[in-house]
Formats: structure tokens, C-alpha cells, sequence
């Protein structure tokens, strides 16, 4: 039997933790952000985003065309770049969370030898892309982006899309494949596997507004391996839309093996061996396992910055990809 003075024990010790329980909700009622819908916290937050975005902008080729593509959950920020052969279907590239076009610095110049570009601002992520409708499902995930899909001037496209914009891609396909020509990954997360408990934790102070920008950046860094990040224009972007913006999206969910196994599009998987996310060699293997009209490739060396690390080897697989399946 429990003696009465460990018992009075036991009660203090439980009352004490249901009064910080109570304090600490009450303190979490009285500053959570109720809005349904991604928005930057403030308006100052949003400048400086958006001066971040613009200095990671000029690391880009100038867009020949700025396009605003209307869906029935917000508006989706487009650009059109034109390459070589632009009667081929265009490529149209998906960024990672908490990125914007700009990721895609780095790429472009051998990506445009390949063929004419678009790239998007995710909806709901920190860039010029304006959510006004929440984003609660995987159904609605592929939903927005098929209909800004169906605002470009093309039958159909190939989708490229790293990290989150991999998942993106790829749950496009298993749900709204009609617009699509093909589909490549660079490194997916939740795709072929689930996320790494590491990433998990470290996630989540890198994602709290009010914590050192030191927390965030060393995150970046960490998932680039351990590339500095400091005075990085692409970067200082990332930190400013992880800090200033509040994301409302249902979480994405991994993609079911059956899933995959039932997709007739090709699909060209880049997996990162080095990657922090989750096991890349796994994750190619479930992939060769999984796709039944695919292609997969394990750089082993490669970080989850896998496109900006080897853009040109990127490209080139991309390139024969292509031409494999419009021969």
C-alpha cells in the first residue's frame, strides 16, 4: 500500500502539472493562429520575405513571361522560361518546402538546354503563390495543382519536383494523372519511404517562428550536408519563409506501394544516398520494386540538396529520360 505521505506527494506533483498544463494552454489559446488559410505572420514579415525573394530572384535567368494562374483554392505564381525545342512539351518544376522558384537557380541554365521551363510557388508555401481556400487533403494537394495545370497553354507537361515538390508531383499522378506527360523526383520525401526520426525532431525547432535564425540555418544546413548556408541568397530566402510564414496544410501522407505499382506514367526517380531525410538506397529500391514504368537513379554522394549539387547531372538524366519516352 502506498504510504499517505507519498500519496500527498503524488497529488502535489499532479495538481502542479495540471496547473502548468492549464497555464501553458491557456497561453497557447491566447496566441495560436486561427486563420484556415497559409499567411505571412505580419506585415513586416512579409517584406522581409520578399526582399529575400527578390535578391534570389536576380541569381535567376530573366522569366519571359510572369503568369498568375487562378484555382479554386488561390492563385499559383508561375514562370515561363524558354529553352531549347520549345515546340517539346515543357518541363514544369515544383520546389521543397518553405522554397520558392528561386531553389531552382542553379539548375535552369542546363535544365533550358533540355527544353522550355515553367516554375511554380507552391500553394500554401512562402513565395507569391496567394492561398485562399484551405488545403485539407491529399485530394486537394493534387487538385490545385492540376488546375493550374489546366491554365497553361499545353495539352500536357513533365512534372520535376524536389523534396516536398516530389511528393507533390507524385501525388498528382496517383490522383490526377490527365495533364501529365511524365514525372521526375529529385530525392521525394514520402514517396518511397517515411521520414527519418532525426529529420522529424530537428524539424520542429527549425520551424518555430520565435526560436534563432541560427536554428534554422543550421537545419538548411544539416539537410544540405552540411553546406554553409550564411549570405547564400537562395538560403537567406528558405530562413525568411520558414520564420515569416504560417503554413496551413494538412500534412502529406506517404504515398501507398500500391499506389505506385498501379501508375502507368513514367517516372524517373533521383534518389540522394547521403540524403537526411530518409534511406535514399532504400528508397531507390522500393522504387525499382514499385514502379512499374520506371526509372531510377542513386546518386550516392548526394546530399537532399541534391539539385543544387549536381545540376548538370540532373539535367543530362532528365534529358535522356525525356527522350526515352517521346521517342
Amino acid at each position: 500500500m502506498v504510504s499517505s505521505d507519498k500519496t500527498r506527494r503524488m497529488r502535489h506533483l499532479l495538481t502542479a502539472l495540471a496547473v502548468l498544463i492549464g497555464v501553458l494552454a491557456v497561453g497557447w489559446l491566447a496566441v495560436r493562429d486561427t486563420s484556415p488559410v497559409g499567411h505571412f505572420r505580419s506585415a513586416e514579415a512579409k517584406d522581409r520575405f520578399i526582399a529575400t525573394y527578390d535578391a534570389a530572384m536576380r541569381e535567376m535567368p530573366e522569366p519571359d513571361k510572369t503568369l498568375d494562374l487562378r484555382t479554386s483554392f488561390g492563385v499559383v505564381r508561375a514562370y515561363y522560361f524558354t529553352g531549347a525545342n520549345p515546340e517539346l512539351t515543357p518541363l514544369v518544376l515544383l520546389p521543397g518546402r518553405a522554397s520558392a522558384s528561386p531553389i531552382w537557380s542553379g539548375n535552369l541554365p542546363s535544365l533550358l538546354k533540355v527544353r522550355s521551363v515553367y516554375t511554380l510557388d507552391l500553394l500554401g508555401e512562402p513565395g507569391m503563390s496567394i492561398q485562399d481556400r484551405p488545403i485539407s487533403s491529399d485530394e486537394d494537394h493534387a487538385r490545385w495543382l492540376d488546375e493550374a495545370l489546366a491554365r497553361l497553354p499545353h495539352a500536357k507537361v513533365h512534372l520535376l519536383g524536389v523534396s516536398i515538390g516530389g511528393w507533390t508531383a507524385m501525388n498528382l499522378a496517383v490522383h490526377r494523372p490527365g495533364r501529365l506527360a511524365s514525372v521526375s523526383l529529385l530525392d521525394p520525401v514520402l514517396v518511397f519511404g517515411d521520414l527519418s526520426l532525426q529529420a522529424i525532431l530537428r524539424s520542429i525547432p527549425a520551424s518555430a517562428p520565435w526560436f534563432p535564425r541560427s536554428w534554422r540555418d543550421s537545419f538548411s544546413s544539416w539537410t544540405a550536408g552540411g553546406a554553409p548556408v550564411e549570405d547564400v541568397p537562395v538560403a537567406d530566402m528558405i530562413e525568411a519563409g520558414m520564420q515569416s510564414y504560417a503554413l496551413k496544410l494538412s500534412s502529406p501522407q506517404r504515398i501507398p506501394t500500391d499506389r505506385l505499382s498501379d501508375l502507368d506514367l513514367p517516372v524517373l526517380a533521383i534518389m540522394a544516398g547521403d540524403s537526411v531525410m530518409h534511406d535514399g538506397a532504400q528508397g531507390a529500391a522500393t522504387a525499382k520494386d514499385a514502379l512499374a514504368n520506371g526509372r531510377v537513379e542513386l546518386y550516392p554522394d548526394a546530399s537532399h540538396a541534391i539539385n543544387g549539387e549536381y545540376p548538370d547531372e540532373v539535367a543530362a538524366d532528365v534529358a535522356a529520360f525525356l527522350d526515352s519516352i517521346e521517342k
